[in-house]
């Protein structure tokens, strides 16, 4: 009698054991799929945060091209605005503190000071806030600085 009950109970330990063998590699399977969805997820949000750095980064130097434009078409001697300069040139600062504003919220940390250096510098230039200094050696080693940070923080 003690061998029919194995004979009967060895199958049923059997298929048990089938049973959540299946369920362990299911489970497993499941694990490793949701991971390797996170893990795309991830990468798409990081090139998407990427892009729209580079993208912020790029009207920052757009508007700090603008503004070095203007620094550089200044009429002298000035005070009215007479040819629209001035108006121009606010609507042009106007943008580069947005495009500086842009910078700082989306980009690394490490960028902030360089911006706020380079955003200074190019509001005296266009408001002659420079003494006799020519325009582009004002401008020069804070817009290096600038292009340095930009680069390393675009690389990491």
């Amino acid at each position: 009698m003690a061998g029919d009950v194995w004979a009967s109970a060895l199958p049923l330990v059997g298929v048990a054991l089938g049973g959540g063998l299946a369920a362990y590699v299911e489970r497993a399977a499941q694990r490793s799929a949701e991971r390797v969805e996170e893990r795309r997820q991830a990468s798409v949000t990081a090139e998407s945060r990427r892009a729209e750095q580079l993208q912020v980064l790029k009207d920052f130097i757009m508007s700090a091209q603008a503004a070095e434009s203007a620094a550089y078409s200044r009429p002298e001697p000035w005070g009215d605005d007479e040819s629209g300069w001035m108006t121009r040139s606010k609507a042009v600062m106007v943008s580069l503190w947005t495009a500086s504003g842009n910078v700082m919220l989306l980009c690394d940390e490490s960028l902030q000071e360089p911006v706020r250096a380079y955003g200074h510098a190019l509001n005296q230039a266009v408001w002659r806030e420079i003494g006799d200094v020519e325009v582009n050696e004002h401008l020069e080693t804070r817009k290096a600085a600038f292009m340095t940070a930009a680069r390393e923080a675009l690389a990491s």
